[in-house]
């Protein structure tokens, strides 16, 4: 499965399936959520979080690739990547793009 985030593949031609998506929402546990906020207080990166946003990431690019296969696409374009808070700690990660069968 090839993925770009741009709305073309160089010297590829292809058909639209439509709009593919995966999604997670993501927390870390109350003891990594305390010592984040002991380290906001002094500055520096949350390592937690970010770790917690990559493994998120992850999770909806792959949620999103099953469900461009099962369309039968070989490649999704136009792939972007949104994020909300939804709670203290907590945050959903939505990556989506293009499904397309290229010729």
């Amino acid at each position: 499965m090839m993925l770009v985030n741009i709305d073309y593949i160089t010297g590829k031609e292809f058909d639209v399936i439509g709009l593919v998506k995966g999604s997670v929402i993501q927390s870390k546990h109350i003891g990594k959520d305390i010592m984040s906020g002991f380290k906001t207080i002094v500055g520096g990166e949350l390592k937690s979080y970010t770790e917690m946003m990559d493994e998120a990431r992850g999770i909806a690019t792959l949620r999103m690739v099953n469900e461009a296969e099962k369309l039968g696409a070989d490649a999704i374009i136009n792939i972007r990547y949104t994020s909300a808070a939804v709670m203290q700690g907590a945050a959903e990660i939505l990556a989506y793009g293009t499904a397309v069968k290229t010729k």
